[in-house]
């Protein structure tokens, strides 16, 4: 054999779609990488949408939508996106996802889509869509971009839905439209709490959830 004989490189093992890393980016935005409770984003929307949990459900939906599939699109792009006008790229993109989910909730849940009113429009300026396209999909190939969108969206979608679910019960004694809160209760005394309905409930909802969650995850108390 020739003491000039190149050594053969190694083969680089082809990561699998649901590789250790692939599920890392799906399930950490879900709990330790939280984009509200752990990134402190999108709390107009929390504040706006979860006095019943149907829309909160609803837009919990539209936004993952145009998360997974904004950081899907931009990430299959971005090597032919121009550094100086990739914020306008990615906001059309996500303009056009926004403006098809508006279209579908209207033509299929028209009485949430009056619920929600301009909301589903704003999904365009909610800085977790774009956060995750900047900080994410600009870097990393389409199907981890993926995955991080839809892990993003859910782990927004169920503070949405978690906050709502106490809101509308406390506060207005049903959920998802049903009376639940038995007549018992309020021949004791009880009233619908007033406070569950204003937008400053969902603050303070969340504010206990945000405590809950870093006294049972020490490593999220150094977190701001």
């Amino acid at each position: 054999m020739s003491e000039t004989a190149v050594e053969a490189k190694p083969v680089k093992k082809k990561e699998g779609l649901f590789s250790k890393q692939n599920i890392k980016d799906l399930k950490d935005p879900v709990d330790d990488d939280n984009p509200v409770t752990v990134q402190i984003l999108g709390f107009c929307f929390s504040l706006a949408v979860t006095p019943q949990v149907n829309p909160a459900i609803i837009m919990a939906l539209g936004v993952t939508v145009v998360t997974a599939f904004s950081n899907l699109i931009i990430s299959a792009i971005r090597n032919g996106i121009p550094g100086r006008i990739r914020m306008i790229v990615q906001l059309v993109v996500v303009a056009v996802l926004v403006t098809l989910v508006d279209q579908l909730l209207k033509a299929y849940v028209y009485d949430v889509s009056k619920k929600l009113s301009v909301f589903v429009g704003l999904i365009i300026t909610n800085c977790i869509v774009m956060g995750r396209l900047e900080a994410f999909a600009m870097q990393q190939k389409p199907w981890p971009s993926f995955l991080d969108g839809i892990g993003n969206g859910l782990g927004y979608g169920i503070i949405l839905i978690c906050v709502s679910v106490i809101r509308e019960v406390m506060g207005s004694g049903s959920l998802l439209g049903f009376r639940i809160m038995p007549q018992a209760v309020y021949d004791a005394g009880y009233v619908n709490n007033g406070l569950m309905m204003l937008p400053p409930a969902a603050l303070f909802l969340i504010a206990i959830y945000i405590w809950l969650q870093r006294g049972r995850n020490k490593k999220l108390i150094n977190i701001s």
